[in-house]
């Protein structure tokens, strides 16, 4: 049996051990308790938020009726400052509708203040905005903004909430602006649509067929790209671009640039590519002369037919808004050219008119826009016309258009310079005489001197307008009857010698094309045709006479007479093998 050994437990720890006992039980008996507290504490919350859940339903259902079908709708005209009322204010008799949330609404043309309802956000309305109401007139539902109405001009901006316009009819009218437009990006001359029904301006039109010229790139035109003008380019040069580089010199000596510049003479000689290079010198000089800064230029080519409109006042106001947006871009440091072509289409001699006197009221507008108070400071207008004759005298004068330049027709030398720069010698050129003249440079030299010649030759062959003139005072006095024969060579232009070097290619491709398809047989070694050769050349020029139908316009026989001296009234034009003398 083993022996065990027990230590006896004194009365002492009985006792500590009894109380720790008895404290453990209290211990217990208290958590029990709070457990039981905590749980009808838990089934008292679950009972709350399913009561609470019940509510926000039957709430939401509640607000969801308010905002149903049918609802009447107004437009915001303003939005209230959303300050609760104060005792200060309430001591001063003031009311809810005054100085808590409301908006000033026009509902079916009367206007109205009303309460928001809790699902609108007040920072997010804002005026011309539509909301949807209830049955107790409070604002439920915004649908947004609607830019429709009645297309006007910003005339002025008189405040960030009120701007000056121009009606379709002429009159000025006060206009609200909507909260979508930025006040700040208006300017004078944007279209913008006008809801007649609150006078606010809700939206921005897209810029018109002026303003987009506004933004036209400058044009990729040299003047090394023009041949047989050098006396005028030289001319042009001095007027617009020493006064831009030079403006301190200018200004010592009392002289003001030019404000204008008219370029005349017949169709196709180059009137278009001057005015463009005129525009990229211009922008070139700037770029040089602020390097660093995104200084350019801007060309507005307006084209005198498309600018005409059948509406009383739209071409002026067309006009106006061309040098308003010319005159913004030039405040900032930029060169504009506004460059009219076919001016006589525009600006016609008032009076002239046949089925109305619309040049009555354009040209004062642009003679307005010319002499006006606001500079024309980094612009220059250049007109283009076939016929200046027809141009009013007022817009001719100086001051207006200060210079006038006449751009002939080329003589010989002339042709020779623009026909250089059609035939290059990155053309395919035919390999015999390449090898004939030793060089593609001296081949085209070669070329270029036989097409010349041909067309300047007086000859019969050559002949093309026979023109009976009389001469005399009495146009009845056949014995001053003299007939006059010109040649081919009074009727070129830069525009006739690019249509022959044009047709030379062509000649020249259908050529190796008809080789390729059906090679001659029965010849040996019978070398491919390839390249552009002299008889191409030649060819060309003939054709481009001879297979006009047509004789020339009576300006143009006109002009030829003019340039060679002859004056006398125009009895009839006939081709030289058929012209008889009376």
């Amino acid at each position: 049996m083993p022996i065990s050994s027990s230590r006896a437990v004194s009365p002492q720890e009985y006792e500590a051990l009894l109380r720790r006992v008895s404290a453990a039980e209290s211990t217990r008996t208290n958590m029990n308790r709070q457990l039981r507290a905590a749980s009808e504490k838990n089934r008292k919350l679950v009972e709350a938020l399913t009561h609470f859940k019940y509510e926000i339903e039957r709430l939401r259902a509640s607000l969801a009726q308010e905002i149903m079908p049918p609802l009447n709708s107004g437009i915001i005209l303003a939005v209230s400052t959303g300050q609760r009322m104060t005792y200060a204010q309430a001591a001063d008799d003031k009311s809810p509708a005054e100085t808590e949330d409301y908006l000033d609404v026009q509902i079916g043309g009367r206007f109205m203040r009303i309460p928001l309802s809790p699902l609108l956000d007040r920072k997010n309305l804002a005026p011309g905005m539509t909301v949807l109401l209830n049955e107790q007139s409070e604002a439920v539902l915004s649908l947004g903004y609607e830019s429709y109405g009645d297309v006007v001009t910003i005339r002025e901006v008189l405040s960030p909430q009120k701007v000056l316009i121009d009606t379709a009819s002429g009159a000025q009218q006060v206009a609200r602006v909507s909260g979508e437009l930025d006040v700040d990006s208006l300017r004078t001359g944007d279209a913008v649509t006008l809801d007649s029904r609150i006078r606010m301006v809700t939206g921005i039109v897209p810029a018109s067929r002026s303003q987009e010229l506004v933004l036209e790139e400058i044009p990729d035109i040299s003047y090394e790209d023009i041949g047989g003008l050098g006396a005028q380019i030289e001319q042009i040069r001095d007027a617009v671009e020493l006064p831009y580089l030079h403006p301190e010199i200018f200004e010592r000596y009392h002289l003001a640039p030019p404000k204008g510049i008219l370029l005349y003479g017949p169709p196709g000689n180059g009137k278009t590519m001057i005015a463009k290079a005129v525009a990229n010198s211009l922008a070139a000089r700037a770029a040089a002369l602020n390097p660093g800064t995104n200084t350019r230029g801007y060309f507005l080519n307006i084209k005198g037919p498309e600018l005409l409109d059948k509406f009383v006042g739209e071409t002026e106001r067309q006009i106006r808004d061309i040098f308003v947006a010319a005159r913004e871009k030039a405040q900032a440091g930029h060169p504009v050219v506004v460059f009219f072509d076919e001016m006589e289409s525009l600006f016609r001699t008032r009076g002239t008119g046949r089925s109305s006197d619309i040049e009555t009221t354009i040209v004062p507008q642009l003679l307005a826009e010319i002499d006006g108070v606001e500079s024309l400071q980094n612009v220059i207008v250049i007109g283009a016309t076939n016929r200046e004759d027809l141009i009013d005298a007022a817009v001719m004068r100086p001051g207006r258009l200060d210079l006038k330049i006449r751009i002939n027709r080329p003589d010989a030398s002339g042709a020779t310079e623009i026909f250089g720069l059609y035939l290059t010698d990155d053309l395919p050129l035919d390999p015999h005489e390449v090898a004939k003249h030793g060089s593609a440079e001296a081949t085209l030299a070669a070329m270029i001197s036989a097409a010349v010649a041909q067309l300047y030759a007086r000859t019969s062959a050559n002949a093309y307008v026979a023109a009976t003139l009389n001469q005399g005072i009495n146009t009845a006095d056949n014995s001053r009857l003299h007939e006059e024969t010109l040649y081919r060579g009074d009727f070129v232009s830069g525009a006739v010698i690019r249509n022959i070097v044009d047709r030379a290619k062509k000649y020249a491709i259908k050529e190796h094309l008809s080789y390729t398809s059906s090679p001659p047989t029965g010849i040996a070694h019978e070398p491919r045709p390839e390249g552009i050769t002299t008889r191409h050349l030649l060819e060309a020029v003939r054709a481009e006479f001879e297979d006009q139908v047509e004789l020339p316009p009576l300006p143009d026989v006109e002009d030829a007479l003019t340039v060679r001296g002859i004056r006398g009234r125009i009895l009839s034009i006939t081709p030289p093998h058929t012209a008889t003398t009376p």
